[in-house]
């Protein structure tokens, strides 16, 4: 199986296979490859005549194989892609085609939140005669790297907590999160650092009141800036709806116990433990030294239990923001 940085560079080096199998749960790779094939295989004046975009839910398999067997039009190559492939019938059909590909024809299949039946001869001939790649997903303490090294291919860097912010803000959704990122391009011109001033400006991410300041203060004991924050949630319960926001205090302080656990672990060590940005361990150090092993445990089985109030249990009809006041309260006691 192939990886994303191994085809974006055949296909820089005009490395070309006469199949590509994209498929998986993360659109996003699936469509920079197919985006990559269709705009700078051929020029604009050879795709007049030897590029073809199908639709699978709409295509039928012989017009693809037919048009796959065309030989090019002035040209060394044609391309032939199948969007949504995943809704193509009669796909089977394909597997005497993928026997003896046509050399000349780039033919594209792109799998959207599905990944085709391996067993089936059609899809082990594609991988025999081409390329295949599976678009996993990305995990939530994977997003910070991912921003950061999107970024810096874009000959820009960021700040670490500006990272956070975004992570935080968009989630794992690579696509939704690179279109965020290229407006800040608009603004940080090639070889400048992106801070979270400029995220709070142009995503319009609130530096002072999220999810990163509120563990920190948490973490740091700060009763006042926790409890504004507390509020400021249960105001914008849209935006910060507390079962997200129970889920990431949740790994905050067990990322604290197992601080305790491992005592003697360098800092390199407890990040990637940690799964955060080296830049983040002192303010765990800072924040071990004002919870004790035990508050940190408590902390834990309090958030279950607000958990549990927020899902109705034991709660009444207590509005999530009320919750979460009580919530800080109990820790920080």
């Amino acid at each position: 199986m192939s990886t994303y940085p191994e085809i974006i560079s055949q296909l820089k080096n005009k490395q070309y296979k006469p199949v590509y199998l994209l498929f998986g749960l993360e659109p996003f790779f699936i469509d920079k490859i197919t985006d990559f094939i269709a705009n700078n295989v051929l020029t604009e004046a050879e795709k007049g005549f030897n590029q073809t975009i199908f639709y699978g839910r709409d295509a039928q398999v012989g017009a693809i194989i037919e048009t796959a067997k065309r030989y090019p039009m002035m040209s060394d190559k044609q391309v032939v892609i199948v969007r949504e492939a995943q809704d193509l019938k009669q796909i089977d059909a394909l597997e005497d085609y993928m026997v003896n590909p046509v050399d000349s024809t780039i033919l594209v299949f792109a799998f959207k939140y599905k990944k085709p039946d391996g067993r089936k001869k059609v899809f082990k001939q594609m991988k025999k005669v081409g390329i295949a790649f599976e678009s996993k997903p990305i995990y939530d303490n994977q997003m910070q790297k991912w921003i950061e090294e999107y970024i810096h291919t874009h000959h820009r860097t960021i700040t670490p907590k500006a990272a956070m912010l975004i992570g935080e803000y968009i989630g794992t959704n690579l696509s939704l999160a690179s279109n965020e990122i290229n407006k800040l391009f608009i603004t940080a011109k090639e070889n400048s650092t992106i801070d979270e001033n400029m995220v709070s400006d142009v995503i319009g991410i609130n530096k002072d009141f999220n999810n990163f300041e509120f563990q920190r203060a948490l973490g740091m004991k700060d009763a006042k800036k926790a409890m504004q924050i507390a509020i400021y949630f249960g105001n914008h319960q849209k935006e910060h709806p507390l079962v997200v926001v129970l889920g990431i205090l949740g790994k905050y302080f067990s990322n604290l116990v197992l601080m305790y656990f491992n005592p003697k672990a360098s800092r390199d060590q407890l990040a990637k433990m940690l799964g955060v940005n080296p830049y983040f361990v002192e303010e765990y150090f800072t924040a071990k030294s004002k919870h004790s092993a035990a508050g940190a445990v408590k902390a834990i089985e309090l958030i279950r239990e607000y958990d549990l109030k927020s899902k109705g249990v034991n709660s009444g009809q207590v509005p999530p923001g009320e919750l979460l006041k009580e919530l800080v309260v109990k820790i920080l006691r």
